[in-house]
């Protein structure tokens, strides 16, 4: 079964978004803070990214109740360089200090054509795919990605110890019509997608897995023996040194470059960032970059295939096209997610959001 299956219920997008604000802020997080991560927690729903959706509201109300996650505060600056800036983010909402980042970039980059942006102890930052759009409605060009420096599950390629997480990239790139979008880990999979199929007792669609042992799995159980197998880098058995090299770089790229990482032992969920935007208009200028980028698109899509294969579909098209889909018909949510909220429903007294066919819409 899809995420997005004709029989599931639908919800309004601004409904889920209301019913997840409300939630965040009666559990302690200002409103202005609450609607930002409810926002962007429903955009990865809207876009078909599930597991990193409304799936995570129950786990950072939990956070904000066990004090994990800061609730007031800003971040701490680090180093500013002007084009350069550092922050601690005191593990404050991810969402939020990531969007927060994006419009301190944004004011800076009339001044400086490429605006770089680490942070260091932000509390987890949801689904890197929700954010590039707001840049490339800009016609800014952007790359994000991010580690938890707390948590292994991927193990250096010839290695079956986990070592680092599976450390996704996001990237926005503007052309003359759609964006491409990219968001991909540099992993086999996503620990959310294991973490669903675990527990639906479902086996993964691939041997993306090894046991603690080092062979290839597709059971989701050998993540949690003890020893705990691992996640598989991007390429697999095959090519999983090129996964694991990446792996390596956003490393670098976030716990190093910001001051803070595994070597330090965090002792909770959260992640290091690094955000840059930059403005092509600096560069080869805009009109000259967004002309190369549309013709890379439609080169593309253009390409031939196979007889009865689809056309080619550039990265972040499908999510573009539920999103504006899903805008105009509600929210296909995932069967399980409204069920592990009806605790803090009850708790936090905020109704459950009514779907589409209940409320008569």
């Amino acid at each position: 079964m899809t995420d997005h299956e004709p029989t599931l219920k639908r919800y309004a997008a601004p409904t889920l978004i209301s019913f997840a604000t409300q939630l965040l802020q009666r559990a302690g997080l200002p409103l202005e803070r609450a609607a930002v991560v409810g926002e962007m927690l429903v955009e990865a729903d809207l876009m078909g990214h599930s597991t990193h959706g409304l799936q995570l509201l129950a786990p950072y109300l939990q956070q904000i109740e066990g004090g994990s996650m800061t609730r007031q505060g800003d971040p701490e600056t680090v180093a500013d360089h002007g084009a350069a800036l550092t922050w601690d983010g005191r593990y404050l909402p991810g969402p939020w200090l990531v969007v927060q980042a994006m419009n301190a970039a944004f004011e800076r980059i009339h001044a400086n054509p490429v605006v770089t942006i680490a942070i260091r102890r932000s509390h987890h930052i949801g689904c890197l795919a929700v954010y590039p759009r707001l840049a490339t409605e800009r016609g800014l060009f952007m790359l994000l990605v991010s580690s938890d420096p707390n948590e292994k599950s991927v193990a250096p390629y010839g290695g079956i110890r986990p070592l680092y997480t599976p450390n996704p990239l996001a990237a926005g790139i503007p052309t003359q019509g759609d964006p491409i979008l990219i968001d991909t880990s540099m992993s086999a999979t996503a620990n959310g997608v294991v973490a669903r199929h675990r527990l639906e007792g479902k086996r993964l669609p691939h041997p993306w897995l090894l046991d603690h042992a080092g062979n290839p799995s597709d059971d989701p159980d050998a993540m949690f023996s003890d020893p705990p197998g691992s996640v598989l880098p991007l390429g697999g058995t095959d090519l999983g040194y090129k996964g694991f090299a990446l792996g390596l770089l956003i490393e670098a790229m976030t716990s190093a470059l910001a001051g803070f990482g595994r070597s330090d032992r965090p002792q909770q969920w959260g992640a290091s960032v690094f955000l840059q935007i930059i403005d092509p208009e600096a560069f080869g200028g805009r009109a000259h970059f967004l002309q190369e980028t549309q013709w890379l698109a439609e080169a593309a899509r253009s390409n031939p295939t196979r007889p009865g294969d689809p056309p080619v579909r550039l990265p972040g098209s499908r999510g573009l096209r539920l999103r504006a889909e899903q805008l105009r018909r509600g929210v296909a949510l995932y069967p399980a997610i409204l069920p592990a909220l009806e605790s803090w429903s009850a708790k936090l007294g905020v109704a459950l959001p009514a779907s589409l066919s209940d409320s008569g819409s």
